[in-house]
C-alpha cells in the first residue's frame, strides 16, 4: 500500500480534489434550482444532462487522447470544467444549465479516462488491486467531503460556485507536474449488446436498472432534499449517507460474492435497496431514519455495479471481459440518463415521495428478475468464478478495464496455484 501511495500520491490527491468539485457542484445545483424556483422536471432535465455528456465522453475520450495526447486533453477538459461551474450562477436558466451539465459530464468523463489510464500505466500486476482500491476510496472521500463544504456559505450566492471551480483548477497541478504522458491505450473490439445479453441477461437488465438507481442518488438526491424541505446541512448529510454506505459496504459485499451464488447476493442486495427506499417513503420525515435508509440504499446499490460485472465475467473467456464491460457500461449509462427524467415526472406527480418510490420499484424489479434467472440457468461453480472487480458506477471504462485485468490476474494466479497443488499431490 505504501508503495502505491509513494508512486501515485499526486494522482490520487488530484482526483480527490476533483471529486470534491464534482460532488459539490452536483449537490449545489439541486439546492440552487429550488431557490431559483425551477420545476422538478426542469431540474431532472438538468441532472440527466450530466449522464448524457458522460456517456458520450467515455466513447470519445480515447480518440481525443490518440489525436492530441493525455496532457492536452486533461488540461483542456479541466479548464472547461472550472469555467462552466462559474457560469452557473451568472445564467440561471434551466436550458442553459442543461447544456452546461452535458458539457461538464463530457469533460469529467474525459478527465476520468485520462487519469485512470495514467493510474493503470503506473500500476503493476502486483499492486493493481491496491491502486484501484485506493482510487475508489479517495473518490468516495472526495464526494463525501464535498457535502461538508455546502454549509460554509449561502447557496443563493456565488461563493459555493467559486469553491468547486478553484478546487478543480488546483486538482490538476499535482497531476500535471508529477506525471508523464502515457502511450495511447489500445481499443478493444466491442461485443454487440445482443451478444452480451445472450451471455448474461441478468447482467444487462441489472445494469440498466442500476443506472437509474445510481443517477437518482448522484443526480436527484439534492433535488429531493430541497422538495422535502430539508435544510442545506441536512441535504449535505443525506447525500453523504449514500456514499458513506457505498464506501463501507463495498468490500464486505465483494468478499461475499466470492463465496456464494452471485445471483442470490444480487437478489438480497436489491431487496435491501427496495426495503431501504420503502422505509424512507413512509418514515423519512424522521431525519435519522432518512439518513439510515440512504446509507442502506447507497451501501447496497453501488457495489451491485461490480457484482453485476463479476457475474457476467463468470460466463466469459478472459479475452472477452473488457469488450463485455464496455457494453455493460453503455447499458448502465442509458439507465442513468433515463433515471432523472422519470424521477422528475414522478416527483411532479406525487411529490418528493416519488424519489424513493422510483428506487423501490427498480430494486424490486431487480429482485424478481434475479429470482427468475435463477430458475433458467444453474449457478456457476463457486470455485470457478472470477474475482470481484472493485469499481464504482462513476468510473470510466478505463477503471473498469483495469479492474477486469486485476480480476483476470487473480483468477490466473489461483488456477496456477491449484495446478501446482495437484501436481505436488500426484
Amino acid at each position: 500500500m505504501i508503495k502505491v501511495l509513494s508512486s501515485a500520491w499526486a494522482l490520487l490527491l488530484g482526483m480527490m480534489l476533483l471529486q470534491v468539485g464534482n460532488g459539490m457542484q452536483g449537490t449545489l445545483l439541486g439546492i440552487r434550482g429550488e431557490i431559483e424556483g425551477f420545476s422538478t422536471f426542469a431540474m431532472s432535465m438538468v441532472m440527466a444532462g450530466y449522464f448524457v455528456g458522460f456517456l458520450f465522453g467515455s466513447r470519445t475520450a480515447p480518440e481525443l487522447i490518440r489525436r492530441v495526447g493525455h496532457v492536452r486533453v486533461f488540461a483542456a477538459m479541466g479548464s472547461m470544467i472550472s469555467s462552466v461551474i462559474l457560469l452557473y450562477p451568472t445564467w440561471t436558466d434551466p436550458w442553459a444549465w442543461g447544456i452546461a451539465r452535458i458539457l461538464i459530464g463530457f469533460c469529467f468523463s474525459c478527465v476520468y479516462v485520462t487519469a485512470e489510464s495514467w493510474l493503470n500505466n503506473a500500476s503493476s500486476n502486483e499492486n493493481r488491486g491496491k491502486a484501484l482500491s485506493l482510487y475508489m476510496i479517495v473518490q468516495m472521500i472526495g464526494i463525501v467531503s464535498a457535502q461538508g463544504l455546502m454549509v460554509v456559505a449561502d447557496p443563493g450566492g456565488f461563493i459555493l460556485f467559486i469553491i468547486p471551480s478553484v478546487l478543480v483548477s488546483i486538482s490538476f497541478a499535482p497531476i500535471l507536474l508529477s506525471i508523464s504522458p502515457t502511450p495511447a491505450f489500445d481499443t478493444t473490439k466491442p461485443m454487440t449488446l445482443l451478444q452480451i445479453y445472450r451471455t448474461s441477461p441478468l447482467g444487462c437488465v441489472g445494469m440498466f436498472l442500476l443506472g437509474g438507481i445510481f443517477s437518482a442518488q448522484f443526480g436527484m438526491g439534492a433535488v429531493y432534499g430541497g422538495k422535502a424541505g430539508l435544510s442545506v446541512g441536512e441535504i449535505s448529510a443525506f447525500v453523504s449517507s449514500f456514499y458513506v454506505g457505498a464506501l463501507i459496504v463495498q468490500y464486505p459485499l465483494g468478499w461475499l460474492s466470492d463465496i456464494m451464488d452471485r445471483r442470490l447476493l444480487i437478489l438480497i442486495a436489491s431487496a435491501g435497496v427496495a426495503a431501504g427506499a420503502v422505509v424512507a417513503m413512509f418514515f423519512g420525515s424522521v431525519f435519522s431514519i432518512l439518513l439510515a435508509a440512504a446509507f442502506v440504499v447507497g451501501g447496497l446499490s453501488n457495489p451491485l455495479y461490480s457484482l453485476l460485472i463479476a457475474y457476467t465475467n463468470d460466463f466469459l473467456q478472459h479475452e472477452d471481459m473488457a469488450a463485455a464491460a464496455g457494453g455493460l457500461i453503455f447499458i448502465n449509462g442509458l439507465g442513468a440518463i433515463a433515471g432523472p427524467l422519470i424521477i422528475g415526472w414522478m416527483m411532479n406527480t406525487m411529490g418528493p415521495g416519488g424519489f424513493f418510490l422510483y428506487i423501490a420499484v427498480l430494486g424490486t424489479a431487480m429482485v424478481f428478475y434475479a429470482a427468475y434467472r435463477m430458475t433458467q440457468r444453474p449457478s456457476p461453480v463457486i470455485d470457478a468464478t472470477d474475482a470481484y472487480p472493485t469499481v464504482m458506477p462513476s468510473s470510466s471504462p478505463v477503471a473498469v478495464t483495469m479492474a477486469q485485468e486485476y480480476a483476470i490476474d487473480v483468477a490466473q494466479e489461483e488456477a496456477a496455484d491449484e495446478a501446482a497443488i495437484r501436481a505436488a499431490e500426484a
